[in-house]
């Protein structure tokens, strides 16, 4: 088994690296982590009050659970992923039942933040992209799902997105064993990085 961790600012392009991965292996051979599925609770937090809860902070995860889950998976044993709604800001009832693959792809803008779920990574990975090209792919994002306008994602971003990257998500990067820049337009990169995933896989085998 293989554990990688991928991360990145918002909108650097990590699905895109992530999806690249999932197409150059075989299918049933992949299973994908999302952070965002670790965020904490939030049932507990005043309704009114949810909507200014700082998603980029490493505070709003709960690292505990999203560690021993990854645990569990490297040891053969089966999941419950949490669902989280961004709507309610809660932890849903449902959870979705995850067994344990050849490779595991934990993939989130702090994937390579907290310690403990580091040193269970075989692989880690910062996608790298201009703040220019975030901020466009972000505005374009939240625009067409979650129904946005242009005017609110940008004061979004200068007030939380810039300052949370520069000061949580961007010094991640020193812990990556690989770093792609421009994201997944960057054909080489992604190229040899699937080469070399492949390569890990057959020398367990």
């Amino acid at each position: 088994m293989i554990i990688i961790g991928i991360a990145g600012g918002t909108g650097s392009g990590k699905t895109t690296v992530v999806k690249k991965i999932i197409e150059s292996l075989p299918k049933n051979e992949v299973v994908l982590i999302p952070q965002d599925s670790y965020y904490k609770d939030s049932s507990n937090v005043p309704v009114e009050k949810r909507q200014s809860i700082n998603f980029d902070h490493p505070n709003a995860f709960d690292w505990e659970l999203l560690s021993e889950h990854i645990s569990r998976l490297r040891e053969g044993k089966s999941i419950e992923q949490p669902i989280y709604s961004y709507l309610t800001c809660t932890r849903q009832p449902e959870t979705i039942h995850v067994e344990p693959c050849e490779v595991i792809i934990i993939e989130g803008i702090l994937a390579l933040c907290d310690p403990t779920l580091r040193d269970l990574m075989d692989l880690k990975i910062f996608v790298d992209a201009d703040s220019d090209e975030r901020l466009i792919r972000v505005i374009q994002r939240d625009m067409l799902e979650r129904g946005r306008t242009a005017e609110a994602v940008m004061e979004r971003y200068v007030r939380v997105l810039k300052p949370m990257h520069m000061e949580f998500i961007e010094p991640t990067k020193r812990y990556a064993d690989l770093i792609i820049p421009q994201g997944g337009h960057n054909k080489k990169a992604v190229e040899i990085m699937t080469t070399y995933i492949e390569n890990m896989l057959h020398a367990k085998k």
